[in-house]
């Protein structure tokens, strides 16, 4: 073990040698001040966590802010947050949470369990727009309050005092305690945002420095737009005795090539991913620094089924039949990902989708014969819409010349930076878009419930009255094989409808230094901070 960390360290000298860092910018020195350096790729747009729309909006909102349930870091088990304890009714439905009492906000008010009501209430009013409100659908009456048809009265919480909250649920959903943590059931401070304008206002400007209130382990000191977000160990967090590291940098990078040449020039601690070009050159020369870690999610594409051309389910079966899986995962991307022959990667709860065939080609031309566009006759060139990123840029490429070549379909590649391309997912200004979905928990409906004809994230034009049956079923079925078996049912159908073409499931590539400690392979790519610390290998 001592020879690995000496190798590792005289790699690691020789490639800031290489890169030409200089003596102030290399972390590693700053390790007993206890400040971690991390990327989160391009910046964030937002910190409004009832607007988060992506996966790594968790990664600094777990910092600044802690739900009713907080997480064990090495499996993700809920453990206490700000709920010290919680009892659940033997139906399931009910759950009462008693706060603790030294939980508070940072500027010394006490978390109450009206906060918790309140910022549900903000989430899910239909103003605010959430794209992520329907994951509060669980709470019974939250779905007909979110839609306009009901008083929130009618909504299933209670806060029968300052230290007790009953929520009660739509139906059993025995991943309710884990989902607790992601940024959609978070508390935001009301008070706060009322100082700045309506609390239901999409515009309002609370989420900044010098405004943010937050509860969790660490405050924010400062946001530089496109360069880093800089917080600090809070001073009024309840556990704060447990919180070793003292402050932490995101740095921001809009290319993961400059994301390794950082890593190697000893500015970060750890990257959110590797350009797949470098994988094997650290797994033979520094496999100490390098992480595979398993990831739920699924990489895809989504399609406009409003668009010419892509109305018509065969067109987008054959789309998806033409694409050869195995050799994006095996000749590009290089760190362990699988094909996906379905939107949900198997094993979740003992759930095993109905497979894709692998990779059809003949039976892709048939579908397109029988559409009437033999060889791609007659279909417009469609745009395949991806954010920049070299990694997106070579699937993207791969993925074009597949359908030029085994279907003549032509396709214009276009790279938009983020905004610009969530802006377009959002308004249906795509025809063919990339894609990814992490799960926030582990459950089939983590993934399936995003393509529901209602659901926030669906932007597909797509819906289907049987899929969308079949999902209500089995969320109301207790037996899991049954409900497995319903919801297999209902992908069997979005799969063949392919209103989503997936391709891969993730595992997380990424770069981390050995000094790093308490950063544990999770399924979701959580890692609580208050477990995390810096120190010798």
């Amino acid at each position: 073990m001592r020879a690995r960390t000496r190798a590792t360290a005289a790699l690691l000298a020789a490639l800031c040698l290489l890169s030409g860092c200089s003596r102030g910018t290399n972390v590693t020195r700053g390790d007993a001040a206890q400040v971690l350096h991390r990327s989160i790729g391009p910046d964030l747009p937002d910190l409004d966590p009832h607007l988060a729309t992506q996966a790594k909006y968790y990664t600094v909102l777990s910092a600044l802010l802690e739900g009713l349930v907080a997480e064990d870091p090495r499996d993700l088990s809920p453990v206490p947050g700000v709920a010290e304890r919680w009892e659940v009714s033997p139906d399931g439905l009910r759950y009462t949470f008693h706060l603790r009492a030294d939980a508070k906000w940072s500027n010394g008010d006490t978390v109450t369990a009206a906060d918790f009501v309140g910022s549900w209430k903000r989430i899910l009013s239909p103003k605010l727009a959430a794209v992520n409100a329907g994951q509060l659908y669980l709470i019974q009456g939250a779905e007909a309050f979110n839609r306009g048809d009901a008083d929130f009265s009618q909504v299933g919480l209670s806060a029968p005092d300052s230290r007790t909250l009953t929520v009660v649920l739509e139906h059993p959903a025995p991943w309710f305690l884990s989902v607790l943590s992601s940024p959609a059931w978070l508390p935001v401070p009301l008070a706060a945002i009322r100082r700045n304008g309506a609390e239901d206002d999409r515009g309002n400007a609370w989420a900044v420095p010098g405004k943010w209130v937050g509860n969790g382990p660490f405050d924010l000191e400062s946001w530089h737009r496109g360069q880093e977000i800089v917080v600090r160990r809070s001073t009024t967090y309840w556990d704060r005795a447990s919180v070793r590291l003292t402050a932490i940098h995101f740095h921001a990078f809009d290319s993961i090539d400059a994301e390794e040449r950082a890593f190697r020039a000893g500015q970060v601690h750890l990257t959110e991913a590797l350009p797949p070009d470098r994988i094997d050159a650290y797994r033979r020369d520094a496999p100490g620094l390098l992480r595979l870690d398993p990831l739920l999610g699924t990489y895809f594409l989504r399609v406009n089924v409003r668009k010419p051309g892509l109305s018509d389910a065969r067109i987008r079966q054959a789309l998806s039949l033409a694409i050869d899986r195995s050799a994006i995962v095996e000749r590009l991307l290089h760190g362990g990902q699988s094909p996906a022959l379905a939107f949900t990667p198997p094993g979740i709860g003992g759930y095993a989708p109905e497979p894709l065939e692998r990779h059809a080609v003949d039976e892709a031309r048939r579908l397109l014969a029988e559409a009437g566009h033999p060889g791609g006759e007659g279909l417009p060139a469609f745009e395949l819409l991806y954010n920049t990123s070299e990694t997106h840029r070579t699937i993207a490429e791969a993925v074009q010349e597949m359908w030029r070549r085994d279907l003549g379909i032509q396709v214009r590649l276009s790279n938009q930076e983020e905004k610009v391309k969530e802006d377009a997912r959002s308004t249906g200004a795509y025809e063919l878009l990339q894609s990814s979905w992490i799960a926030d928990y582990q459950d089939p409906s983590a993934f399936l419930d995003i393509w529901r004809g209602d659901s926030g994230n669906n932007f597909t034009g797509w819906s289907n009255a049987d899929y969308d049956g079949g999902l209500f079923s089995a969320a109301r079925t207790p037996d899991p094989a049954a409900r497995n078996a319903l919801y297999a049912k209902a992908e069997r159908l979005l799969l063949s409808e392919a209103p989503v073409i997936p391709l891969f499931h993730y595992t997380h590539v990424f770069l981390i230094r050995p000094s790093v400690h308490g950063w544990y392979p999770t399924l979701l790519d959580h890692h609580p901070y208050k477990g995390v610390w810096l120190g010798s290998p």
